[in-house]
C-alpha cells in the first residue's frame, strides 16, 4: 500500500483522484496550496507526490524546485499546458515524470507504479555479491549502495533519481565520450522514454551542483557532434 500527496487546488479533480486511488487500495494525503503540501510531507510518510503546476499563489513549478532541495521524494507534474517547454522544465526542477491534462486515471496509475518501482529498484540493499564501491572524483564521493553523493567537506549533495543515475554512469565510464544513447542505455531506463532533451536537461542540473563555474563546465564538457564526457579521474573506495 502506498501513501500519495496529491497537491492541486480543484476540489472535484482531488476528489476524483482521492477515491480513484483508495479505491486501488493506497492511502491519500490532499493539499491544495504549498503551505499544506509542506506540512503533510512533514507529518506523514509520503511515497510519492502528485503535484499540479497551475496552482493558485506559488505554482507547482516552484514548489518543485523547493521540494527538490530538501527531499529526493518521487515527483509526478500534472499540467493543462501541453507545451513541450513545460515538460523540459519539469525535468529541469527535478520532477520525476509529467502527464498532461486530462489524462486518464489508470495512466496516471501506471506512472505513479512506473516511478516507484524505479525507486524500490534503486533503493534496494545490495548483496555481498553485489556491493559497489564508493567512487571518488575531484573531491566529490559517490556512494553508491546508498546512492548519496557527498563534496569534499563531507556536505550531502540532493539529487534527483535522474540525476544519480546520470552522474554514476559518466563515473563508471570517465574520460571517454558517451553519447546521448549510450547514457539512456549506462542510466538503466530511469528516462521512461528515450528523449535526448532529458539528458540535456540532467546534465545541466548537474553541472550547477558539480562545477565551479557551470557555464564554463570543466568536470562534464560537451563533444560537439559526439555527446558528453566526464573528464575526472575515478577512483574506487
Amino acid at each position: 500500500m502506498l501513501h500519495l500527496l496529491l497537491i492541486d487546488d480543484d476540489e472535484d479533480i482531488l476528489s476524483l483522484l482521492t477515491a480513484f486511488f483508495r479505491k486501488h487500495g493506497h492511502t491519500v494525503t490532499v493539499a491544495q496550496d504549498g503551505a499544506a503540501m509542506f506540512a503533510a510531507l512533514e507529518n506523514n510518510s509520503i511515497d510519492l507526490v502528485v503535484l499540479d503546476v497551475m496552482l493558485r499563489g506559488e505554482d507547482g513549478f516552484s514548489l518543485c524546485r523547493r521540494l527538490r532541495a530538501t527531499s529526493p521524494v518521487p515527483v509526478i507534474m500534472l499540467t493543462a499546458m501541453a507545451d513541450h517547454t513545460d515538460r523540459v522544465v519539469g525535468l529541469e526542477i527535478g520532477a520525476d515524470d509529467y502527464l498532461t491534462k486530462p489524462f486518464d486515471q489508470r495512466e496516471l496509475l501506471a506512472r505513479v507504479k512506473a516511478v516507484l518501482r524505479r525507486t524500490a529498484e534503486m533503493a534496494k540493499a545490495p548483496t555481498p555479491s553485489e556491493i559497489r564501491p564508493v567512487l571518488c572524483f575531484a573531491g566529490w564521493r559517490l556512494e553508491v549502495a546508498r546512492r548519496e553523493l557527498r563534496s569534499a567537506d563531507n556536505a550531502l549533495i540532493i539529487l534527483s533519481g535522474g540525476e544519480f543515475d546520470l552522474l554514476l554512469a559518466f563515473a563508471e565510464h570517465p574520460q571517454r565520450v558517451l553519447t546521448r544513447d549510450q547514457l539512456l542505455d549506462f542510466a538503466r531506463g530511469l528516462f521512461h522514454a528515450a528523449y535526448d532533451r532529458s539528458i540535456d536537461v540532467q546534465v545541466s542540473r548537474l553541472r550547477y551542483k558539480l562545477e565551479e563555474d557551470p557555464k564554463n563546465p570543466q568536470m562534464i564538457r560537451t563533444v560537439r557532434n559526439g555527446g558528453y564526457i566526464f573528464t575526472p579521474a575515478v577512483a574506487r573506495g
